[in-house]
């Protein structure tokens, strides 16, 4: 599943980060904590592997 929005991506990435060790999990914040927490790391490379090009800064939340 690719990322939606740049944000999505570069947070994924950073938890991705954490998650192989490369960054302290006390130094993530927000959504990239949160995809820490809940998913795996095949789940997160999908989503840091994403293209930005093309991709809004960010994507509203839909109700």
């Amino acid at each position: 599943m690719p990322a939606k929005s740049k944000a999505q991506q570069m947070a994924a990435g950073a938890a991705l980060s954490a998650k192989r060790g490369e960054t302290k999990k006390s130094e993530l914040r927000g959504a990239s904590r949160e995809m820490y927490d809940s998913m795996s790391e095949k789940q997160l490379e999908e989503f840091a592997e994403t293209k930005r090009k093309g991709k809004p800064e960010h994507v509203s939340k839909k109700s």
